[in-house]
């Protein structure tokens, strides 16, 4: 009882207690699952047009078009430059699948699935599957068989794992050249529905046609704004200003940061010239005596030895003399040779034999045509294939593993046989070794440590023979630093860092890069500072037009416009509607309006042109030569003028698109 009454007398502290726990744990609950909510967003790689893009759709699609490009180009190692191309060809795809799926929806367009089928397998296919070599037979030409062959073998299951591997890569491959096809198609769609508003009425050609028939000559006084002296007028940051804000929807600009950098090349010290050169002597005379030469080769060499056949041709040119000198035997040596920051040996294994240099091949289809491959040299097949074919005959037939099954050769005919030798190369580059890679970044280190703002850096630079290189416009997008390699870092660093904040060091390939962040752009327009170079231009010309025209303040004809600006009358043979050039003049149509709405004879009050101030005079009519007015002609004329607008609205429609790209974020 006295337990109770003690709960009693704290009663409400301990409902209080209470309260702030199923608080704690309620908050606890919702800010776990509002953490989820923002991670969620944060795998966002971007939104387009409110489509939201996972990070995993995103590397799907980077996947599927890897296996695209090794089946295209029969290559899988793809260098900095080539994942560059890819990851941008992924974004710029779903970029246009998003936005045109987006208009499509608001009009009502779709394709079908009808309409895709007879696009791929149908009896008009579209381009893009025809012009595929995977496709095409041994003329080369389209084949639907092939297409056939190729969807039914990707929809069975493999018999081993390597069988699932290829079936995989080769449903990746349709997959994506199909998606390709129904984008392409739809953008072909929405063109076409584009292009019939941009179409000519009989108005717009009657009206083309009079415009190019109906001309008139014409004179003129000009003065160019060159020759008038810089400092005759005067331009005052108002004026540029005012500019600014007339031309300011043209400097829209993503946010974007400017770096310098200085490289520190990484290079191999004389300590790893000395030190190549020892380890090939200390080697010499095992590689000259040892009965098992591929083990000290390919426990050593950057060649390794494979047993090859050299020509003449093929031989390393350093070793031709030797390897073919007349009485040259196996077991001969060259002594050690320094070419290209390369020390090497070589070592002739067998000579006094001749092989053939080339053989042409044909791959035997069973139940199907024979294909016929063409002439190969040894080094342009697989060495399973090469061994063989160049051993054998004409007529040999013989079967080698290929993809998921085997496939079976004729050698159809063999080359002439040449003199040729078996070298094994015992060779190490000099390359940059781990103390010379400390030495380097710790010059580099000092560096950054004793000038720590973009303006020491730039100087200390300047005093060390540094070569200083800027780099302007780097967007978070942005794959790499000029041609660094492996410079995307950089960029990283530069939206994370401060305006004049200098770089720790980033390796670069085979260059230590010391960064320092010299502009941050992030307003929506380009800043005044930036574009006040051309709008000074203009505005001084606008100064100078200002006092030309006080100069012509009173003149009433030409040959008085003449006198006043030291310049002379010239003559314009004709003008007209369709013209884009005024004579000599250039672009001007500011003037060739004029001159076309002033009357006969009439002469023009100053005309600010964009080269100078003109004075003309309209003169007599000066027609083209008649010709009969077709309407549909002009009509067909016009819609081609017309032709490039569908396109045109495509992009506009993709800049226009709401976009929000976190690519940097993933890359």
């Amino acid at each position: 009882m006295a337990s109770l009454q003690k709960i009693r007398n704290h009663g409400a502290l301990l409902i209080a207690i209470v309260g702030l726990a199923m608080l704690a744990f309620i908050l606890g609950d919702f800010l776990n699952s509002g953490s989820s909510f923002f991670n969620r967003s944060r795998e966002n790689v971007g939104v387009i047009e409110g489509q939201k893009i996972h990070y995993t759709e995103y590397e799907a699609a980077k996947e599927q078009l890897t296996e695209v490009y090794k089946i295209e180009t029969g290559r899988s190692d793809f260098d900095e430059d080539t994942h560059t191309q890819i990851r941008n060809q992924v974004w710029n795809m779903m970029m246009m699948d998003y936005t045109l799926r987006a208009q499509a929806k608001a009009i009502g367009m779709d394709i079908t699935a009808d309409e895709l089928s007879e696009l791929c397998i149908g009896d008009n296919v579209h381009q893009i599957i025809r012009s595929r070599r995977a496709f095409m037979d041994e003329n080369g030409q389209f084949s639907r068989d092939a297409v056939v062959n190729l969807l039914q073998a990707i929809n069975q299951e493999g018999e081993d794992a390597e069988q699932n591997a290829n079936l995989k890569q080769a449903k990746d491959y349709w997959m994506y050249w199909e998606k390709a096809v129904r984008i392409s198609y739809m953008q072909e769609k929405y063109t076409a529905l584009l292009q019939h508003l941009f179409k000519a009425n009989s108005l717009d050609a009657e009206y083309a046609f009079n415009g190019r028939q109906n001309g008139v000559s014409a004179e003129y006084v000009m003065q160019p704004y060159y020759a008038v002296a810089d400092s005759l007028v005067k331009v005052s940051d108002s004026d540029i200003r005012k500019l600014y804000k007339q031309h300011k929807q043209q400097y829209k600009q993503t946010p974007n940061r400017a770096i310098e950098y200085v490289a520190f090349d990484i290079k191999p010290s004389e300590d790893d010239f000395k030190a190549a050169q020892e380890l090939l002597a200390g080697l010499q005379e095992e590689f000259k005596t040892a009965e098992d030469v591929s083990l000290v080769v390919n426990t050593n060499s950057d060649i390794m030895y494979d047993g090859r056949d050299y020509s003449e041709e093929t031989v390393p040119a350093q070793y031709k003399d030797f390897a073919f000198a007349k009485g040259a035997k196996a077991g001969d040596c060259t002594e050690i040779l320094f070419e290209n920051n390369t020390y090497s040996m070589a070592r002739l294994m067998q000579t006094g034999y001749s092989l053939p240099d080339s053989v042409e091949l044909k791959a035997i289809v069973e139940g199907g045509e024979d294909q016929e491959l063409g002439w190969f040299k040894a080094t342009d097949l697989p060495k399973n294939i090469a061994e063989p074919a160049f051993a054998g005959k004409r007529g040999t037939r013989f079967t080698v593993a290929q993809g998921m099954g085997e496939q079976t050769y004729e050698v159809m005919e063999v080359g002439k046989a040449t003199p040729k030798v078996k070298l094994a190369i015992l060779a190490r580059e000099v390359t940059p070794s781990s103390k010379t890679y400390s030495v380097i970044y710790n010059q580099a280190k000092q560096f950054i440590v004793a000038n720590n703002s973009a303006e020491a850096l730039e100087a200390a630079a300047q005093e060390a023979g540094l070569t200083v290189v800027p780099q302007y416009n780097l967007t978070e997008t942005t794959d790499k630093v000029g041609q660094l390699k492996s410079s995307r870092p950089i960029v990283r660093w530069a939206f994370e860092a401060k305006e004049g904040q200098v770089s720790d060091v980033f390796e670069c390939g085979q260059q230590f890069i010391v960064a320092a962040l010299t502009e941050v752009n992030d307003g929506e327009y380009r800043p005044l500072d930036a574009v006040r170079a051309e709008l000074t231009y203009e505005a001084t010309n606008n100064a100078k037009a200002e006092y030309i025209k006080k100069q012509l303040k009173g003149v009433t004809t030409l040959e008085a416009a003449a006198e006043a600006l030291n310049q002379k009358v010239q003559n314009v043979e004709r003008v007209s509607l369709s013209d884009s050039r005024f004579g000599n003049a250039g672009m001007e149509p500011a003037v060739i309006g004029k001159v076309l709405a002033i009357g006969e004879n009439e002469v023009s009050e100053p005309v600010q042109g964009k080269t100078g101030v003109f004075m003309v005079k309209r003169g007599a009519a000066n027609n083209a030569a008649e010709s009969a007015f077709n309407a549909e002609s002009e009509k067909a004329q016009l819609a081609s003028r017309f032709s490039y607008l569908p396109y045109q609205a495509l992009q506009i429609v993709e800049d226009k698109a709401e976009v929000t790209d976190n690519r940097a974020n993933f890359q």
